[in-house]
């Protein structure tokens, strides 16, 4: 699960700069032990879902991983260490899809203040309802013409808060809010990368929906990468 903090395009929206001799964390999150099944969904419910999806099988999202029990949809993040303590918000949003009848991607990060565009491709009736601690929760209707809706979160919510279809209730996401860039999402190879640090040290959190956090200290030399790995057992 490749890392999602892709530096080149924070830079195009003015995230953050990268300094002479910024460093980078780097590293890997897995799964120890035998992992639990996910269940299938079954969309039986809506006829409409089922012509959307075909005959493609979709499994619950609660836990994903990858070869070797690479850990996927986790949000690695610094906690601890920052100098700057104030951000711009990225200009481009942040993009969910709810494509036949899924939110995808599961896990999403943003920035506070940085617009989240919800997307229905699959033009029939949805609903996002979510239930952040720190900011208001909403539930809103996006009828079939309603393609898009955006919505801005100006209070972090670092320890994440789901996002849910009340009409199909397989429908979950999850949406972490933080105040800097320097975070990464794991996909299925389980790796990150966190950029464009400065030398010192750092705590680095790793954050899954049903495992939680964990925590973990490391120290960035000027113009490397440390390394810092995580593993999640049940």
């Amino acid at each position: 699960m490749k890392v999602a903090m892709r530096a080149a395009a924070a830079l195009a929206m003015g995230v953050f700069t990268l300094t002479a001799g910024a460093g980078e964390v780097t590293g890997k999150v897995v799964f120890d032990g035998d992992a639990p099944e996910m269940k299938l969904i079954d969309m039986s419910s809506d006829p409409n879902c089922i012509k959307a999806h075909g005959d493609k099988e979709y499994r619950r999202e609660d836990l994903v991983l990858g070869d070797g029990q690479a850990m996927a949809n986790v949000v690695v993040r610094v906690t601890k260490g920052l100098k700057k303590t104030e951000f711009d918000a990225p200009s481009e949003p942040v993009i969910v899809t709810q494509k036949d009848c899924i939110y995808s991607p599961h896990v999403v990060v943003s920035q506070v203040g940085q617009t989240i565009k919800f997307t229905n491709p699959d033009k029939i009736m949805h609903n996002v309802n979510s239930s952040p601690e720190n900011n208001t929760p909403f539930n809103k209707a996006m009828p079939p013409v309603m393609e898009e809706m955006e919505v801005v979160f100006n209070k972090p919510e670092p320890d994440g808060f789901r996002v849910e279809c009340n009409i199909h209730p397989w429908m979950r996401a999850y949406c972490v809010v933080l105040e800097h860039p320097y975070f990464s999402v794991t996909g299925e190879d389980g790796t990150f990368k966190i950029e464009g640090l400065e030398p010192g040290t750092y705590e680095i959190t790793a954050w899954h929906e049903r495992l939680k956090t964990q925590t973990a200290e490391v120290t960035v030399e000027e113009g490397k990468a440390a390394t810092v790995d995580f593993t999640y057992s049940r």
